[in-house]
């Protein structure tokens, strides 16, 4: 492999380092190991500290300009306060637990466009520099899977799938910014909403789901709250569920359009952390997020085949797998 210069700011000559993953994907709330290789460059440096970042690629303000270098939204530090000799190799393991609300990558072997990554920090000589990102694949939490398989199995497309930097009020998010995933409406929904947005918040015990229709039009939306932990997955129908959060939403919607007297936007929040499967919606207003947010994502070629092939999930499992011992 070849090794990847890191302190531009050290000047020439400085150390290079590479973060190698293994390659296996991970799911939120899993785990990513690898190790980083040092090569000391021309001269002995003293090398400061040395950490590991999460980021992610997520574009913010009106003109969707993206963050340099990106979002960091997890960090860890591996060490620090060593002499690197000149031409010395070292290698680092680590193993870097992801937050549980990380983003998706992929779909059903799709790419969604969303662009993670694990970087590495080294400081010296007073000077911080990065290294470049090594790309990161996370892959669908089952609950994840039963909710867009349910919806693939309704008939609903996958547009896109974009990262806001903001906040979804009457939420429990904890990173900077939410993933957001558009949906076309399956044809039953057709006369009565143009898209569908999906956010999945996922936690140790379960899952919010943020569903919002129209998102990009005007007016105001209801609240509603779905609820759900990881072990109930075997016993719930999923697609008649999903169906009735979606119905539910339409009908919220259609009270809020008749009520202002416009064809505005509605919005829903189903969170899902308990268990009781009930749906419920209130009259309040949706808290949609908030701060300055745009697509941090990009349409992909054939996303639209990522919720049909979804849509014949069978043994959905727990929550844990092979590739994300949480240890």
């Amino acid at each position: 492999m070849v090794f990847k210069r890191v302190l531009g700011s050290l000047g020439v000559g400085g150390p290079v380092v590479e973060t190698v993953l293994d390659r296996e994907p991970v799911r939120p709330g899993g785990v990513v190991r690898g190790h980083v290789r040092l090569r000391g460059g021309g001269g002995a440096c003293d090398l400061e500290h040395l950490a590991l970042e999460l980021v992610a690629g997520v574009e913010a303000g009106c003109g969707g300009e993206e963050h340099e270098g990106g979002v960091v939204f997890d960090r860890l530090r591996l060490g620090g306060g060593f002499r690197l000799d000149a031409r010395e190799h070292r290698e680092i393991p680590f193993t870097i637990h992801i937050p549980w609300e990380t983003p998706l990558t992929e779909v059903s072997g799709q790419p969604l466009g969303v662009v993670l990554g694990v970087r590495v920090e080294l400081a010296a000589a007073g000077a911080t520099d990065h290294g470049d990102p090594e790309p990161l694949i996370v892959r669908p939490l089952p609950v994840q899977e039963a909710v867009l398989g349910a919806l693939g199995r309704l008939g609903f497309g996958l547009v896109a799938a974009d990262l806001r930097l903001a906040h979804i009020a009457g939420t429990g998010q904890r990173l900077p910014f939410h993933q957001e995933i558009e949906l076309t409406p399956a044809p039953q929904y057709l006369h009565a909403v143009n898209e569908i947005a999906l956010t999945l918040l996922t936690g140790a015990d379960g899952m919010e789901v943020v569903l919002e229709a129209d998102k990009r039009g005007r007016g105001a939306g209801a609240l509603g709250r779905h609820t759900v932990r990881h072990e109930d997955l075997e016993r719930r129908d999923w697609t008649g569920e999903v169906d009735s959060w979606i119905r539910a939403l339409i009908e919220s919607r259609a009270r809020h359009t008749a009520r202002d007297g416009r064809t505005g936007a509605g919005g829903a929040i189903a969170g899902v952390t308990g268990g009781t499967g009930v749906t419920g919606v209130t009259g309040a207003t949706a808290g949609t997020a908030v701060g300055g947010a745009v697509g941090g994502g990009m349409v992909a070629a054939g996303l639209g085949d990522a919720l049909g092939n979804l849509a014949g999930l069978g043994d959905l499992g727990g929550p844990g797998s092979e590739e994300e011992d949480r240890g």
